[in-house]
């Protein structure tokens, strides 16, 4: 098993995107004007964009805002299922922060792929479901990032208690 961790890079990981630069930078307006809807509307749609890195940035900031809409989840949904591990990973932990239940099955994946992202471990203590135990298991075993291990063991212990963190 593989853990992806976008910490250990060695570069600064930066989007493509300007746009998605300067929304994490919180220098460009998402509510409270037609301008900011605009740029709202324009941060989801990049959660589709070609560019990897684009998609990872948008998928990870439309996850940090605290608005749940349809539209949001759908977003979020699609990018659950997207072909990268990084991207995936951020849209679980979204969902995860909005609906336990449609994060459970997208969880229940990640978890039996040969790689997991710190976020879905933090997804899976959110979610913190019972039947998620077996699946967290093999991913608390030592590895050579202290960091993950302990996210790991946070989520399994949440699962068995059946517990969110965000509970406590």
């Amino acid at each position: 098993m593989i853990n992806c961790n976008v910490w250990q890079m060695t570069e600064p990981y930066r989007p493509a995107s300007d746009f998605l630069e300067a929304v994490a930078a919180e220098q460009v307006p998402l509510f409270g004007s037609d301008f900011a809807d605009a740029n709202f509307q324009r941060l989801i749609e990049m959660t589709r964009d070609q560019d990897r890195s684009n998609r990872d940035w948008a998928t990870l900031l439309l996850s940090q805002q605290d608005i749940d809409t349809p539209q949001v989840r759908d977003a979020l949904v699609i990018a659950a299922q997207d072909e990268d591990d990084a991207v995936r990973a951020e849209a679980l932990l979204g969902l995860a922060q909005r609906d336990r239940a449609l994060a459970l099955p997208f969880a229940r994946t990640a978890l039996m792929s040969d790689q997991a992202c710190m976020a879905v471990f933090e997804a899976a203590a959110l979610i913190a479901d019972p039947s998620l135990v077996e699946l967290l298991r093999p991913w608390t075993q030592p590895s050579d990032d202290a960091f993950l291990d302990q996210r790991a063991g946070e989520a399994l212990l949440a699962c068995e208690e059946g517990k969110s963190v965000d509970q406590t």
